[in-house]
C-alpha cells in the first residue's frame, strides 16, 4: 500500500516553508522515526520524520522549493 507524505505544520506563524534536503532517496528503506527531509522555516531548520515503515518511492519536491502545509511531498510504499 502506498502512503502519501504531506508537509506538516511546523510553525504557528507560517503555512509555507522552503524545502531543505531529502535525507532518504527513492528505494531507501525507512523506519518510523527516521528523518526523511529537512525544512527551513523563518529562523530554523527542522527535520521531518517518517510516520511509517516502508520504502521511499517518490520525491515530489526538490531542495529550495516553496511548500505549503498539507502539500504532497512524497510517497512511501508501506511494508506488508
Amino acid at each position: 500500500m502506498i502512503k502519501e507524505i504531506h508537509m506538516p505544520k511546523l510553525s504557528p506563524k507560517s503555512d509555507e516553508y522552503f524545502f531543505g534536503s531529502w535525507q532518504k532517496q527513492p528505494g531507501d528503506t525507512v523506519k518510523k522515526g527516521d528523518v526523511l527531509f529537512e525544512v527551513e522555516t523563518e529562523k530554523v531548520t527542522s527535520e521531518v520524520q517518517s510516520q511509517e515503515d516502508g520504502v521511499l518511492k517518490e520525491q515530489k519536491v526538490s531542495e529550495g522549493d516553496s511548500v505549503k502545509v498539507g502539500q504532497l511531498v512524497g510517497t512511501i510504499e508501506m511494508n506488508k
